[in-house]
């Protein structure tokens, strides 16, 4: 199950992923907005972050205007590794190379059909890991 969520500005494109979801069968839960009234991308970051860094869920997507706001709060979050992806390629990448457990999108800037191409890769790609593996760990050292 993944976790999903989004601020205002990415409410409408969080409801057409999370048709997409259910059309592939993928279970998620949504941590909100639940409507288009001006919330903080923060709060919602939060919200999906901190149990995706405590194992509950494996992966989240997040969702705001631009994906920086959210991406920048995301990361905050120790052990979260949230990445703003616009093509299809970095989707691939941000799984194989750095093992994104977040990925974000902009609901102002990403247009439907090419969030469902990004969000696809990004749920199909998995972690290479071997050289990879000693990256990620030396992200965990910058947490600490």
């Amino acid at each position: 199950m993944i976790a999903i969520g989004s601020d205002h500005g990415g409410f409408e494109l969080k409801q057409h992923i999370m048709k997409h979801l259910d059309e592939l069968g993928v279970a998620y839960k949504d941590f909100g907005t639940y409507t288009e009234d001006s919330v903080d991308y923060p709060d919602i970051a939060k919200a999906v972050a901190e149990p995706i860094a405590a194992g509950e869920y494996e992966k989240g997507i997040l969702i705001c205007g631009t994906g920086i706001g959210i991406s920048i709060a995301a990361n905050k979050i120790h052990g979260i590794r949230a990445a703003l992806c616009c093509d299809v390629y970095s989707a691939k990448m941000c799984r194989q190379h750095n093992d994104a457990n977040i990925l974000c999108l902009g609901g102002r800037v990403t247009g439907r059909e090419l969030a469902f191409l990004i969000v696809d890769t990004y749920l199909d790609e998995t972690f290479a890991g071997d050289r990879h593996q000693n990256r990620i760990n030396k992200i965990h050292a910058l947490e600490k």
